[in-house]
C-alpha cells in the first residue's frame, strides 16, 4: 500500500479530517486508492485515507485550486513549501493529492464491503 511520511505537527489535522490534501514535489507518485499517512517521529501513528484525486500543476496555482488563495498567497505558499523543499519555485510542478478523512475512509470501506456478495 502506498504511504507518505508527514510531519508530526500536521498529523492531528489529518486524523481530525481538517487536512484533506497534501502538496508534494519530486517525491514518490501517489495514485488514487488507499494510502497510509505515517507520523514522522512516531511511525506507530498512522492514518488510512482514500485518495480521490491527484493533480499536477505549477505551485503558483495550487492554493487557488484548493480554495486556499486567501490563506496562502504566493509568498506564504513558497515560504511554507521551502521548509520541506528548499529548491522549490512557484513554477515548479507539484502533485496535489486529495483524499477523504480517515473517518470517511472507514465509512467508504464499510460501504464497499456491504456491496460484496456473501460467500456461500
Amino acid at each position: 500500500m502506498q504511504s507518505l511520511l508527514v510531519v508530526a505537527r500536521l498529523f492531528p489535522l489529518i486524523e481530525s479530517g481538517e487536512k484533506r490534501s497534501t502538496i508534494r514535489w519530486r517525491e514518490q507518485r501517489i495514485e488514487p486508492g488507499l494510502m497510509t499517512y505515517v507520523c514522522q517521529g512516531d511511525v506507530h501513528k498512522t492514518a488510512l485515507v482514500h485518495v480521490t484525486r491527484c493533480t499536477d500543476m505549477p505551485l503558483r496555482e495550487a492554493a487557488a485550486f484548493l480554495g486556499k488563495q486567501d490563506e496562502w498567497p504566493n509568498a506564504v505558499m513558497l515560504e511554507g513549501m521551502r521548509e520541506h523543499y528548499p529548491e522549490i519555485e512557484l513554477a515548479s510542478i507539484v502533485q496535489i493529492v486529495e483524499h477523504l478523512s480517515p473517518a470517511e475512509t472507514t465509512a467508504w470501506r464499510d460501504a464497499c464491503n456491504d456491496l460484496r456478495p456473501e460467500a456461500s
